[in-house]
């Protein structure tokens, strides 16, 4: 079980739903050229949600949420925050998300009226994606701020020109036979799309390839 001081940032505990939108959201901010924005949590149990109320009230620390019955709890809620340069919740930033949320029929929480809440997003279990916006590829949403915010559009019919220098290179069968295996792991644990295996099959995986992999496969596994 799940402890209350624990924050879930996982996209997949949400709703159906609310895991199209939060996708196309961050797919949004990427297109815009806002890459440093993070998850930091998405379903909250009721037990967890009692226990930050209290916060601030029966227990130590500054009042953190001002409800007893929020949206997360209905896993259709997900709060994000910002990486360096900028602050934590730097306001600008959560600006521009949230003007692209509203675009999107997104429930935003710098919109409220009281308890202004710009790092919470929301929809309603109604929610339809927008006409004219579609997930374009894989959105990758960071949950911490180490990472950066991507998408990988898959099928791309322009092949970039690989030169020898990229091209992996591998000292001994053995070394190559791990990489294969890491690779093959992530593949069947979902983590990355089989795509990439049949790459390294081919001999058209670069050095920058894999370690862009790393990093989407540490995210994930996370």
């Amino acid at each position: 079980m799940t402890s209350v001081t624990t924050t879930c940032r996982d996209i997949s505990e949400l709703l159906p739903v609310a895991q199209t939108a939060c996708r196309l959201l961050f797919q949004e901010c990427f297109k815009a050229g806002i890459k440093n924005v993070f998850i930091t949590e998405t379903y909250r149990s009721q037990e967890r949600q009692n226990y930050l109320y209290a916060q601030g009230r029966t227990r130590p620390g500054n009042i953190v949420t001002w409800t007893l019955d929020s949206n997360h709890k209905t896993r259709l809620a997900w709060d994000i925050a910002v990486g360096p340069p900028q602050a934590l919740y730097d306001v600008a930033t959560l600006n521009r998300v949230g003007d692209i949320a509203r675009k999107l029929g997104i429930t935003w929480g710098g919109d409220w009226t009281n308890n202004i809440d710009r790092p919470h997003f929301e929809v309603k279990p109604t929610w339809i994606m927008p006409k004219g916006y579609k997930i374009e590829g894989q959105v990758i949403v960071p949950t911490n701020s180490k990472y950066q915010l991507q998408l990988i559009v898959e099928g791309n019919t322009t092949k970039p020109i690989i030169k020898d220098d990229d091209k992996m290179q591998f000292t001994n069968e053995t070394l190559k036979a791990a990489v294969r295996d890491y690779l093959k792991q992530a593949v069947d644990k979902k983590l990355i799309d089989k795509s990439h295996l049949e790459k390294f099959d081919a001999g058209t995986l670069t050095n920058g390839d894999l370690k862009g992999l790393e990093i989407i496969i540490a995210q994930r596994s996370n």
